[in-house]
């Protein structure tokens, strides 16, 4: 398991900060994992999940 830093989701999903951030808020993209003091990350087999997700809600249309 490997946890992503907010770089590394940006560069893997191409979202904005503020996009990534007003997904969440949403429940649609998942949630950060608390790392200590401000620190954050996410768990990388779930941001792949959500990619997939997206790319098959792309190709159901």
């Amino acid at each position: 398991m490997r946890i992503l830093r907010l770089k590394d989701v940006i560069s893997q999903t191409g979202l904005a900060r503020s996009t990534i951030y007003k997904y969440i808020d949403a429940g649609s993209f998942p949630k950060p994992v608390p790392l200590g003091g401000r620190s954050v990350g996410w768990v990388q087999s779930e941001v792949q999940d959500w990619i997939a997700h997206v790319i098959q809600q792309r190709d159901a249309q």
